[in-house]
């Protein structure tokens, strides 16, 4: 049995309802994260910040960032030492936020 275009039209729109409100969640956590970060205070451009984000993505989708931190704790140095160079780089870029 064939649903009605209208049918099929008012399911569209109720999806797209339920994509941009878990977007919008996923936008609120992931800036909250964010800030709680120190990234607020960064001063570097969007494109940069979008780029070292996607670089972040990669990790975990690769299967190399998926710890809570707690079994780095100990080791510890080389996490200090990524966000230090990401935050090295970006106060050398001394191009504002936009």
């Amino acid at each position: 049995m064939k649903k009605p275009s209208s049918r099929i039209r008012a399911e569209i729109a109720e999806l797209q309802e339920q994509l941009k409100a878990a977007e919008t969640r996923e936008a609120e956590r992931i800036g909250r994260i964010a800030l709680k970060a120190g990234f607020g205070e960064i001063d570097i451009d969007e494109a940069h910040l979008q780029t070292a984000f996607e670089d972040l993505a990669k990790r975990f989708h690769a299967g190399k960032g998926g710890s809570n931190g707690k079994e780095r704790a100990g080791a510890g140095a080389s996490s200090a030492t990524d966000a230090t160079t990401f935050a090295s780089g970006a106060a050398a870029s001394g191009t504002p936020e936009a």
